[in-house]
């Protein structure tokens, strides 16, 4: 087009762009004749079109008088292109948007911050920590952000920030700024059935991995309410399920109870735990997980530094109020690091490292920590414990698990200090042997092993069972205490000589190598002579958790294997599996679960009998908590028999659900609710061929759900419910017909006067397969068949 018909076309669409309304005009005028097909040359060119029109947009046109003006006039048109209805131009008008917002932001990023950004985040700031709220003027229940309104600015963040995906300063800076509010909102919604779960997930997966990797530790930190790098939602702001399901945000009701104020605020907190720990399972790969982890671990071993500098002001006289309210704060901040450690610990704990530099940090946080506090007092055993893991995972690496490269040696070079320290300071002589050969070991690049480094690396990996009983690296579970001379330790400087005598280069006899192991010889793991056999029963009660988990793991595979000096002493295995059942530790009563599911299998005529009535009745001379415990992981024993037997447990059934329904009449809730999960899945396992007894079951399952206290306990009742009707699908009528009505009334009863939301959703759910089921039943579908008929 020649420059006269340019000039005056660019002139139109000026003026009609300052126009009200100019914007939607300019942008339907251009993109007219385009359907946003999803061809790729029809892809490109609508997308180089939205381009052109958002960089058109962006700049001020010559007839503007002011910047400031241009920008008052068409940022709102700009936001109100996100909430095109028109499914056919949503997307391109979606793309014209994102791209002027990120390219005024790129050209003049403080009015774009101030006319699009600011009013883009309005809603979420509105109900932020740091914005500056008459709260007392507005009445309880009052709504601050409604249902619609939260929605919409949810999904334009998702818009303009997930999918433009430009990570610059300022895009980032403004978005931290409301992410304690999203957070807030994800977990709110993580409980609660919601759309808005996803979007907030998306936005804040979208920041962590595009910020800085300090930025983000120190959002996560925020998000964690152990700074206040984030500004959070408001203390008197409250998050509500809305009506089309979203979340409304309203001024939070004066709880008059402490109580309860004080429950809900527990609650709170453990919820928004739980939300960062499945937040963070997501960032796994990049290896922000493994650096929040080791960062938490840090910051644990600062507060016990502090709380070892700081005096007790409550325990001490003449202590001020305030530093009552300074270690009062210091207190919780602790109970804060350590459940977000334990946390992490069972939620991403499998995958959390992804190199060997956070193995490398993780190792030196431990080292760290039992430097600044060594173990005593009640938490002795468990410090000790996670010590010898921590440093049997470096022996681990050092003896080959791992292989370590020149540059690998550098990193482990860092602990080389703190394990001198830790030689010259540990109480517990045995510790500091093995910190000493470590550091030997790390110095040399493993050229120098000596047999204490490789005693722990076997505990770790679980060699040699029989040998963890008198290992080096291990540490006593109780206080720690001088070795004494009968198991070979003497002094430590004589234990360190023959050990000296006994270090080697890197062999592949090396690892074995330990001057306090066993006299007898280690055993075969093919065929176990009764002598090695009788050693690893010696092993299944070691003192420390690793050895002893790997002597029942081993023990079990024997029984896999049928080994048959294993199965003339099959009763003593299972005592010896039932003794570690009770054990504390995850990792031994996990693995003795597995023993004696496995023995129960191979022989459940014999074994099932003894489960079922140690089951019903609990040991003599327990704690309740801790009957209730042992029984409910007899109970996951149970369920595991059930699924290895198959068709075969029909002859178990009867015994089997009367297990079941005496344990949901227990006085323990949890034992209750656990029982009632297991009655379920054995329905399953059983084909819902539960015979006579149906009546029984039905009976006690109404029952709870009508009248238990406790909520978790009804859910599982009701569960049970659910998990009949969609099992038996079209055959509810025939199995379940004398029951039918009671169980319906009672699902109807549930999700009428229920107050716990989980349970009604169970409730709704049981409703609506019983609703299809009848549909089904009533209404069969109707099928065309073709008939041939041959006249006469």
């Amino acid at each position: 087009a020649p420059a006269w018909l340019r000039r005056l076309c660019g002139h139109l669409l000026s003026e009609r762009l300052l126009r009200p309304g100019g914007v939607q005009a300019v942008v339907w005028g251009v993109l007219e004749g385009t359907d946003g097909g999803a061809g790729t040359e029809a892809a490109a060119l609508d997308w180089r079109k939205c381009d052109a029109v958002g960089k058109i947009l962006a700049a001020c046109p010559q007839q503007c008088l002011s910047l400031e003006d241009y920008y008052k006039q068409v940022c709102p048109q700009i936001l109100d292109l996100l909430h095109i209805q028109d499914k056919v131009a949503a997307r391109q008008f979606q793309r014209v948007a994102t791209t002027t917002l990120l390219t005024m932001a790129r050209e003049q990023p403080q009015l774009a911050e101030r006319h699009l950004l600011q009013p883009l985040l309005a809603p979420l700031r509105r109900c932020s920590e740091a914005a500056e709220l008459a709260l007392e003027d507005l009445a309880a229940g009052a709504v601050l952000v409604p249902e619609a309104e939260l929605g919409s600015c949810v999904e334009d963040v998702v818009k303009v920030y997930v999918v433009g995906n430009d990570s610059s300063s300022l895009l980032l800076g403004s978005l931290q700024s409301v992410l304690g509010v999203v957070f807030s909102l994800y977990s709110f919604a993580k409980q609660n059935v919601s759309y808005l779960r996803s979007p907030c997930q998306d936005i804040l997966l979208w920041f962590l991995e595009k910020a800085e990797r300090e930025q983000s530790l120190a959002v996560l930190e925020g998000l964690a309410r152990l700074s206040s790098h984030v500004p959070t939602l408001h203390p008197r702001c409250q998050l509500r399920v809305g009506s089309e399901g979203g979340a409304t945000i309203v001024v939070e009701e004066t709880i008059s109870d402490e109580d309860e104020a004080l429950y809900q605020k527990i609650s709170l907190e453990q919820c928004h735990v739980e939300s960062l720990v499945e937040l963070l399972s997501h960032c796994q790969k990049s290896g922000l997980a493994g650096d929040f982890f080791i960062h938490c671990l840090k910051e644990l071993t600062q507060v016990a530094a502090e709380d070892e500098a700081a005096p007790n002001p409550a325990v001490e006289p003449g202590g001020s109020l305030l530093e009552l309210e300074q270690y009062q704060a210091r207190q919780g901040r602790k109970l804060l690091v350590l459940q977000l450690v334990a946390a992490l610990c069972e939620g991403v704990s499998d995958t959390v490292f992804t190199d060997i530099v956070q193995v490398q940090e993780f190792v030196a946080a431990v080292l760290r920590r039992a430097c600044v506090q060594p173990a005593r007092g009640p938490g002795a055993a468990a410090e000790a414990q996670t010590l010898a893991m921590a440093m049997g995972l470096v022996a681990a690496m050092l003896s080959g698990a791992v292989q370590l490269q020149s540059s690998d040696f550098v990193v482990l070079k860092r602990l080389v200090p703190l394990l001198e320290e830790l030689s010259r300071t540990y109480p517990e002589p045995l510790t500091q042997e093995l910190a000493s050969d470590l550091r030997i070991a790390i110095c040399t690049h493993g050229a120098c092993s000596p047999g204490t480094v490789g005693a722990a690396a076997g505990g770790v990996l679980g060699r040699k069972p029989g040998t963890g009983a008198q290992s080096p690296a291990g540490i006593p579970s109780k206080a720690p205490s001088p070795p004494s001379p009968q198991h070979g330790h003497g002094s430590p400087s004589a234990h360190r000589e023959r050990s000296g005598e006994q270090s080697t280069c890197r062999e592949p006899s090396a690892p074995g190598a330990s001057s306090a192991s066993s006299a007898s010889p280690a055993p075969r793991a093919d065929s176990l002579a009764p002598a090695g056999l009788q050693e690893l029963l010696v092993s299944a009660y070691d003192p420390q958790p690793p050895s002893r988990a790997a002597a029942l793991r081993h023990l079990a595979s024997l029984v896999t294997q049928r080994d048959p000096e294993a199965l003339q002493l099959q009763e003593k295995l299972l005592q010896v599996f039932l003794e570690n059942v009770q054990h504390e530790d995850a990792f031994v009563y996990l693995s003795a679960i597995q023993g004696v599911a496995l023995l129960s299998s191979e022989y459940p005529e014999r074994i099932l009998p003894v489960l079922l009535a140690r089951y019903e009745c609990p040991a003599q001379g327990t704690e309740d908590a801790a009957a209730a415990a042992t029984r409910m992981k007899l109970g996951e024993v149970l369920m595991r028999v059930t699924r290895a037997l198959g068709d075969m447990v029909f002859q178990h059934r009867e015994p089997l659900i009367r297990a079941f329904l005496r344990g949901a009449r227990d006085p323990d809730s949890a034992l209750r609710a656990s029982s009632l999960s297991n009655l379920g899945e054995l329905c399953q396992h059983l084909g819902f061929q539960l015979g006579s007894i149906i009546q029984e079951v039905t009976c006690c399952v109404t029952a709870i759900a009508r009248t238990d206290t406790e909520a978790e306990v009804r859910r599982a009742a009701v569960h049970v419910v659910v998990v009949l009707l969609r099992g038996l699908s079209e055959k509810v009528t025939e199995v379940l017909q004398d029951v039918l009505r009671d169980l319906y009334r009672l699902l109807k009863h549930v999700a009428t006067a229920e107050r716990d939301g989980a349970t009604v959703l169970h409730a709704q759910l049981a409703l609506e397969e019983l609703d299809a089921a009848m549909r089904r039943v009533l209404f069969p579908p109707q099928t065309l068949e073709k008939k041939i008929v041959v006249l006469p």
